[in-house]
């Protein structure tokens, strides 16, 4: 229970501080985790990004507010961050579909987004597959992008950049390279920081490599793998979720810094028998 206890006090500092600045930072040292790992988790468990998050109680409670009280739109923006009544009215129509104006007319709809709290969902009927192991430092090589976490990009970014890999030949050009047949395809978070980080799309190598490649060494970890199987993303976004949900909040481990890998296999993607494997790094509690 460890985890979800931290997420929910990482989730009572956000919700207490909706009405000023959020230090994503603080919130994930209470959660006990970087910055990325904390919007990574929260993303995986939520199905929402933390920005999104963020967003839709700060304007679930504007709405209320301005419901409630006679206070000035424009007092109301600044009280939850927006700087100018332009963008705030932007967000909440976005967000409740009417402008903020319009909120007290009689018989106008809007939507309440609520706080959220994590629990264990026990469900004991799919078992997870999954090994520990230790794994000595090795170097890939591929091609790299440095990629946003702000408003979910991660989540759009990440397959746009294999389809433009996958349809400009740079697969191909990249497998040329590989000389370890245990890590022939990979995708691989690394070099993170609160707002970004670099995404690789790499095979195993310690060959010289062109200009237009980059190089990753993977330190010495102890990893722990768990098996996907069937399509993609669905697989993995699956296994993902219930990593947090299920596994972490009763696993004698932590997530330590340090890439996290997704191991791809032959075959076909789209196959309900296709295999993958999510890599994450970890240590025993203390």
């Amino acid at each position: 229970m460890d985890l979800l206890d931290k997420m929910n006090d990482a989730l009572a500092y956000i919700e207490d501080n909706l009405q000023g600045e959020i230090d994503l930072e603080e919130a994930a040292r209470k959660a006990c985790c970087s910055s990325f790992n904390f919007q990574r988790m929260f993303s995986f468990i939520a199905d929402v990004s933390l920005a999104d998050y963020i967003r839709r109680r700060r304007l679930t409670m504007a709405a209320m507010e301005l419901l409630s009280t006679d206070g000035k739109v424009i007092d109301i923006a600044m009280k939850y961050g927006y700087e100018s009544p332009v963008s705030f009215a932007r967000a909440f129509a976005a967000v409740h579909g009417v402008n903020p104006s319009e909120v007290r007319k009689s018989g106008v709809k809007i939507k309440s987004y609520p706080r959220i709290s994590f629990e264990i969902t026990i469900k004991g009927v799919k078992a997870m597959n999954y090994r520990i192991e230790e794994k000595g430092q090795f170097r890939l090589a591929g091609y790299k992008e440095r990629i946003g976490m702000d408003n979910g990009e991660n989540f759009r970014r990440v397959p746009r950049f294999w389809d433009e890999v996958m349809q400009s030949g740079k697969c191909e050009k990249m497998m040329k390279y590989n000389d370890n047949p245990e890590l022939v395809c990979l995708g691989v978070c690394a070099n993170e920081d609160k707002s970004s980080f670099d995404y690789y799309i790499a095979t195993g190598s310690d060959k010289e490599i062109p200009a237009d490649m980059s190089a990753l060494v993977v330190p010495a970890a102890t990893y722990v793998i768990f098996a996907c199987a069937g399509k993609l993303p669905e697989s993995q976004q699956d296994v993902w979720k219930r990593i947090f949900t299920e596994w972490f909040p009763t696993s004698n481990y932590d997530i330590v810094n340090g890439p996290q890998i997704e191991w791809y296999s032959d075959g076909d993607m789209a196959s309900d028998e296709y295999r993958s494997e999510i890599w994450i790094p970890v240590r025993k509690k203390s």
